[in-house]
């Protein structure tokens, strides 16, 4: 997999394979990218937290665009194997990134050090994992007042009355199998929640 643009674009990063892992492709990708800078991501500054990272390429993608600081989390330790591999083969500095080798649940009970402004969720399909991720995020003050946060789930999936009702919808879009959701968040407040679905 190839990183399409900025600092490290052209450049390979490694991919993790088996049941649940899908690394976005190069179309998906440009998608998302194209969504988030038109939504006035400049980059610069930005703080990025990637859940279920898998190879880590949104984040990557996103260090490669000048984001300030990526903390990527994975439970499976291959994951957590190939994103250290990536950076390294990059040469990312070590200030710029953090992996973590986590039970995404668990860790997001714990309060965040600070929040970040851009939030990716890839979870594996089939498991229904968005909803309580989104909803220990939120609660834990992960993601910035004015964040946003994407999410890379399957097509079908419904997700009404389970999504913190501080995560504005900002977008719903298919990509043939894929389903990109992106939302802003409004408020630190206590969640309540509402559905994510724009027409």
């Amino acid at each position: 997999m190839r990183i399409i643009s900025g600092e490290y674009g052209g450049r390979s990063i490694r991919t993790v394979e088996g049941p649940g892992y899908r690394p976005a492709t190069a179309k998906v990708r440009q998608a998302v990218f194209s969504m988030l800078e038109a939504r006035g991501v400049t980059w610069e500054g930005v703080r990025v937290l990637d859940l279920f990272a898998g190879s880590g390429s949104l984040a990557i993608e996103a260090l490669s665009r000048g984001a300030a600081l990526a903390w990527l989390m994975d439970k499976n330790p291959r994951a957590v194997a190939a994103i250290k591999a990536s950076l390294a083969d990059l040469r990312v500095p070590a200030q710029r990134c953090k992996v973590l080798h986590a039970d995404l649940l668990k860790a997001l009970d714990r309060p965040a050090p600070e929040p970040f402004d851009l939030v990716f969720v890839d979870p594996p399909y089939g498991l229904d994992l968005l909803p309580p991720a989104m909803e220990k995020a939120v609660r834990g003050g992960w993601i910035a007042e004015g964040g946003l946060v994407l999410a890379e789930v399957e097509a079908r999936c419904d997700f009404s009355g389970r999504i913190p009702a501080q995560l504005s919808p900002e977008a719903d879009r298919l990509y043939g199998q894929t389903r990109i959701l992106l939302w802003r968040n409004t408020t630190q407040g206590s969640p309540s929640t509402q559905a994510p679905s724009i027409p």
